[in-house]
């Protein structure tokens, strides 16, 4: 098969990583090309629209640090099209709802369980041999003690990664599990407001939807061809194959799943291969919900590590932008604790009466219709083959002149935030700047 082009620099995938590079790469004038499988840019940052309801793929929030990608977004936006938002967000257990973060809002929870879990901490901070943290249950215990792990910790975890906290480690942890000062907890368990924690307590939300953020992105990466999945990549003729045509390539950005791209690359040594298939990440099935009526609550979303309710978060579109949803009504998404395709006949019923005992709704037909999604690469699972299968993998790529960025390139625990700043960094290495 003859090829196709001069090598330019490819970059593989179309999420918020690779339309980052690209932006990066033309505005310094390096000759590119973008594929993307699928029949529109933004991966999972799109907005789905259905009789006059928008709806994200689940949470998708944006929480920018660095000031100089803030004010590229916001001049790309435009005036009036980004809201700012604090955070207003919730537990619900033990059949009420309080603050987020649990651990540092015990305040309203059942006495018995706000004793254990305000006693469990203090010891933990006053163990003078701490426990050794090799598990995310080790992190959870030394930090929080029995009490906050029991009652919200380690159930709660379970549900998101589908695994017990003892399979995983604590690599992920330190950005995105908030731990508290005594200070913290004990205002917390006395209802006075401790200080805003975690990472995401102020963020930015298109008006109309994260998939609006991927659409601007997209007209200023300029051309992005579509509908053309990489079949193959030959590391030593320094080829992709995509759709029936052989490209020659300087560099390849992707941002494709690690282990999806290991699978593309032929050839590649065994011990590649075989670390490629210890890499392990939880798929997510979800309920998009549309309702006849506005939300009963104006939280943007809840966690519920309750193991008799089949989900483990619920968030509302509309309560992030009135836009979201036809005047007078809401939309939710529900993410599911099942790992197995739900019978939305059978589930919604009972999802729905969870809903009305949060509060979000009245009644069941509140309800209008729900759809269920899924997203096949959702958490990646940091267990003890994880960073040894990742060592092994990027160097053995990086050194053919493949790299592999994002979430999910990266494989590992990441934000939007971090996606873009992945893309724009590659795009100004291989510039030069």
């Amino acid at each position: 098969m003859p090829l196709s082009s001069e090598p330019k620099v490819v970059v593989l995938g179309a999420g918020l990583a690779g339309l980052s590079a690209s932006i990066e790469l033309r505005r310094r004038g390096v000759p590119h090309r973008v594929f993307e499988r699928a029949s529109r840019p933004g991966g999972l940052a799109v907005t789905e629209v259905e009789a006059g309801y928008r709806f994200d793929r689940t949470g998708h929030l944006l929480h920018l640090r660095d000031a100089d990608l803030k004010a590229d977004i916001e001049a790309w936006m435009g005036p009036g099209t980004m809201l700012e938002i604090d955070r207003k967000s919730v537990v619900w257990s033990h059949g009420v709802t309080t603050k987020y973060p649990f651990q540092a809002n015990v305040y309203g929870l059942p006495k018995e369980v706000a004793y254990a879990c305000v006693h469990g901490f203090v010891r933990a901070k006053l163990e003078t041999s701490p426990r050794p943290v090799a598990t995310f249950e080790d992190f959870c215990l030394r930090h929080f003690g029995e009490g906050i792990s029991e009652a919200f910790m380690i159930p709660y975890n379970e549900k998101l990664w589908g695994v017990h906290p003892r399979e995983i480690t604590a690599a992920w942890c330190d950005r995105f599990v908030p731990i508290p000062k005594l200070e913290d907890v004990l205002r917390g368990a006395f209802g006075v407001d401790p200080p805003q924690l975690g990472y995401n307590a102020r963020f930015l939300y298109p008006r109309l939807g994260i998939g609006e953020l991927s659409r601007v992105l997209a007209e200023r990466a300029g051309v992005i061809e579509l509908d053309k999945a990489a079949t193959r990549i030959d590391p030593e003729k320094r080829e992709i194959h995509v759709g029936g045509e052989a490209s020659a390539y300087t560099e390849i950005v992707s941002s494709l799943p690690l282990d999806t791209l290991v699978g593309l690359v032929d050839p590649a040594p065994p011990e590649v291969v075989a670390a490629a298939k210890r890499l392990r990440c939880t798929s997510l099935y979800y309920l998009d919900v549309a309702l006849n009526t506005p939300c009963e609550v104006d939280w943007h979303w809840a966690y519920v590590p309750e193991r008799d309710v089949p989900f483990y978060r619920v968030g509302a579109y509309s309560n992030l932008s009135a836009a979201m949803a036809p005047t007078g009504k809401g939309c939710l998404y529900v993410e599911l604790a099942g790992r197995e395709e739900p019978d939305l006949g059978r589930l919604l019923p009972v999802v729905a009466d969870h809903l009305v005992a949060m509060g979000v709704i009245r009644a069941r037909e509140a309800v209008r219709f729900a759809r269920v999604r899924r997203i096949d690469h959702a958490y990646v699972v940091f267990d003890e083959h994880h960073d040894e299968a990742v060592a092994r993998i990027q160097p053995w790529l990086e050194a053919r002149g493949i790299r592999s960025i994002g979430r999910y390139g990266s494989w590992t625990y990441a934000s939007m935030e971090d996606a873009l700043l992945a893309g724009r960094d590659e795009a100004k290495r291989i510039a030069g700047a």
